[in-house]
């Protein structure tokens, strides 16, 4: 079930979504979220729709969001950072939804062991490699080879080019089952990728206390340095080989971590070592999409 309701019942931060204005279908929640900042909305608040109908993925991508099934949901932030250092809040938000989704699997796998299952064999099924969602660098969220989610962030300034607010834009495909042929080699759910049927109110708990915890980590330096060894963990082509399409010309490296900057570190086979940043690079696996 999703509702402002459920999610407020299972939320457990300090500033994450303690305003959520929630929709049960909307054309965009970043322009939902946009205009919530122009109002004057406080930090930290949420938008969330049950169902999206124009969405923007990146690239100028559309991301929609069929009622039931997945979450829509923008965060707006009021950050202190200075706007070149923005960039990293997309990463940042695909870590926590990362991390979130993982806390919200493990809750719903555990509630369904009978109290009599051992211990031992309970903690082997919750640490299956096909429960761990990773990170295909900047910021898709992975399970079992899948894309599962779509993070758009969106920086606002004033007229005085300082910061009014950043809306970063989350979607998460959760009980999907079926996907349309253009992105079904490509795209899963947690469903599908997991077989558990999860509580979408649960998602988005999860998520924003994971989004909390590593944005205050992240504020004490404004750069990745607090939070480079959670995100490499998750990273599904560290010391792998990998495709490098950059419009100056495609090459094969190895993808070995981040920088406290959030670009991507790959060597290539001459020994070369590039640090890849967003925008119009894109890095995939080297015989696929991861």
């Amino acid at each position: 079930m999703l509702s402002k309701e459920h999610i407020e019942g299972q939320l457990h931060t300090k500033w994450a979504a303690r305003n959520i204005v929630y929709k049960d279908v909307t054309d965009s929640t970043n322009n939902d979220a946009q205009k919530l900042g122009e109002e004057g909305a406080p930090h930290g608040s949420l938008v969330v729709a049950d169902k999206q109908c124009a969405g923007r993925g990146s690239r100028g991508r559309s991301w929609e969001t069929p009622s039931g099934s997945n979450i829509a949901m923008s965060l707006l932030i009021r950050p202190d950072a200075p706007p070149e250092k923005i960039s990293m809040l997309t990463l940042i938000m695909g870590l926590s939804v990362a991390e979130g989704i993982e806390g919200a699997i493990i809750e719903a796998r555990d509630s369904n062991f009978d109290n009599r299952t051992d211990v031992d064999i309970k903690r082997q099924l919750l640490s299956e490699v096909r429960f761990f969602p990773q990170i295909k660098w900047p910021n898709d969220v992975v399970i079992s080879g899948k894309k599962i989610c779509g993070i758009l962030t969106e920086l606002h300034m004033k007229p005085d080019n300082t910061i009014n607010d950043v809306v970063i834009g989350v979607g998460i495909n959760v009980n999907m089952e079926e996907f349309p042929d253009s992105i079904k080699e490509i795209a899963g759910s947690i469903l599908s990728t997991t077989g558990i049927r999860i509580d979408r109110s649960s998602v988005v708990a999860h998520c924003m206390k994971c989004f909390e915890d590593n944005y205050e980590k992240y504020n004490k330096s404004f750069d990745m340095s607090g939070l480079k060894a959670q995100y490499e963990r998750r990273l599904i082509n560290i010391d792998k080989e990998v495709r490098v399409l950059d419009p100056n010309g495609e090459y094969e490296a190895v993808a070995r971590g981040i920088t406290n900057e959030g670009a991507l570190i790959v060597t290539t086979k001459d020994g070369e070592r590039h640090e890849v940043n967003g925008g119009e690079v894109t890095v995939r696996g080297l015989y696929s999409y991861v």
